[in-house]
């Protein structure tokens, strides 16, 4: 199966229902009362982590999810339907983030987690909501609330307690295989792992999950490579296991490329950095290994770094380093979590306008005016009243003569156009 980490979605929760604006009529009863219905709640989005998932495969291929909308209400006082939650399934480790804010909204960090993240929209009033003393007849409803649509961006970081980091063919996926049942693919070339691995250990009562982190390279915290890639599945992991070619073949200078890789660690995350770490000093098999291994142990002399000298090729030397893993699991904080915040939904009416005019056409846009023409009914009269009503106490007559509306002014309201008239 191929391996996808990252992938960008549309969401969107149900449209609330309308509301419905109906009378009671059967016989003998000429003139009943207001009887409308009020809409369904629209559905809801919410993240479920399933556990069975691996990859972000799926969102390749589908990228709109809506929830299903709540239904108008009906005469009778029979309220519309609620429209279903829409549940998105995606693998544990997932972290959800808004595109157009940058927050976190859903850290899905362990299995059977849910996160409502958006909310479906209320359903409208129906007209006997609307019913008073003085105006026990209202030919208007409510429209239910519409909800907007949100980009985010998927990104699987990988759940383990340990990650092994080092440079392309240091022998990760090797150690990895050693000490787990897992089977990377293994050559003599760099780059060989393009995806992080997972094996766990099995050492006497204990466990704990070991990944093996494809291999970073100068600049992979400046996005060189697939830098950032790779970090981002250090980042859950409760402590480093620095693995080091320390034969120093292929030309290389162990000391060096430790420092370059605790250079790349700091400069994408101070976290990641400040994670405890071990040193797998390996291919010890090799002749020139102890030379390296002294040199080493004198340029960490001052630090607290222990070093774990291995073979991965022969097997040796990988029981203290086990042992010395678990002791220090026992004392880690558990698997990183990181707080989530909420999407800041739009209001469905942000109360004001504006007017713009051009060649003595004022158009009157905002929250007050889609307030005042979702809630009028054009074929009813009474409806129509309170539509002037509420365009001269929210202010939009005074408004327009203030900008010098006069009587051959044309007014545009959403779609409606009609004379200015004093």
């Amino acid at each position: 199966m191929q391996f996808v980490d990252k992938a960008k979605i549309v969401i969107k929760a149900g449209n609330g229902g309308d509301g419905a604006a109906s009378f009671h009529r059967e016989k003998f009863v000429q003139r009943g009362g207001p009887d409308g219905g009020d809409g369904g709640r629209g559905g809801s989005i919410i993240f479920e982590a399933d556990e069975n998932m691996s990859t972000l495969l799926d969102f390749k291929f589908v990228r709109f999810f809506r929830a299903e909308n709540g239904e108008n209400g009906r005469g009778k006082m029979q309220s519309g339907k609620s429209g279903e939650d829409l549940v998105i399934k995606v693998p544990c480790g997932t972290r959800v983030r808004d595109l157009a804010s940058g927050k976190i909204i859903a850290d899905m960090n362990r299995p059977g987690k849910r996160r409502t993240v958006l909310r479906g929209g209320r359903g409208g009033k129906g007209n006997t909501h609307f019913a008073t003393p003085t105006k026990q007849s209202p030919h208007y409803a409510q429209n239910g609330q519409k909800t907007s649509e949100y980009e985010v961006e998927l990104e699987l970081m990988t759940i383990a307690d340990v990650g092994l980091v080092g440079l392309p063919n240091v022998g990760k996926s090797t150690i990895l295989s050693v000490v787990t049942s897992a089977k990377p693919k293994i050559a003599n070339y760099h780059f060989t792992t393009l995806t992080p691995n997972l094996g766990v250990v099995r050492r006497y009562d204990s466990t704990f999950v070991l990944a093996d982190i494809p291999g970073l390279i100068e600049g992979a915290a400046e996005g060189a490579g697939l830098g950032h890639d790779f970090l981002r599945h250090i980042e859950r992991t409760r402590m480093l296991v620095h693995v080091l070619d320390i034969s120093g073949c292929e030309g290389r200078d162990p000391i060096e490329d430790y420092r370059r890789i605790r250079s790349e660690l700091t400069q994408y995350s101070e976290k990641l950095a400040e994670l405890p770490e071990l040193i797998a000093a390996n291919k010890m098999d090799i002749t020139g290994a102890e030379d390296w291994l002294a040199l080493l142990r004198e340029e960490l002399a001052g630090s607290q770094t222990e070093i774990f000298p291995v073979s991965a090729a022969t097997g040796k030397g990988f029981e203290p380093l086990l042992d010395r893993i678990i002791e220090m699991l026992k004392t880690l904080p558990k698997t990183r979590e990181f707080e989530e915040d909420e999407i800041t939904e739009k209001a469905q009416y942000e109360w004001g306008f504006e007017i713009e005019v051009e060649d003595n056409v004022f158009t009157v846009t905002g929250g007050t005016v889609d307030y005042i023409m979702d809630t009028t009914n054009a074929e009813d009269e009474e409806s129509m009243r309170r539509f002037q009503r509420m365009l001269e106490t929210e202010g939009i007559i005074d408004a327009l003569r203030a900008k010098g509306a006069g009587e051959d002014s044309v007014i545009r309201l959403g779609e409606w156009e009609f004379d200015f008239v004093e």
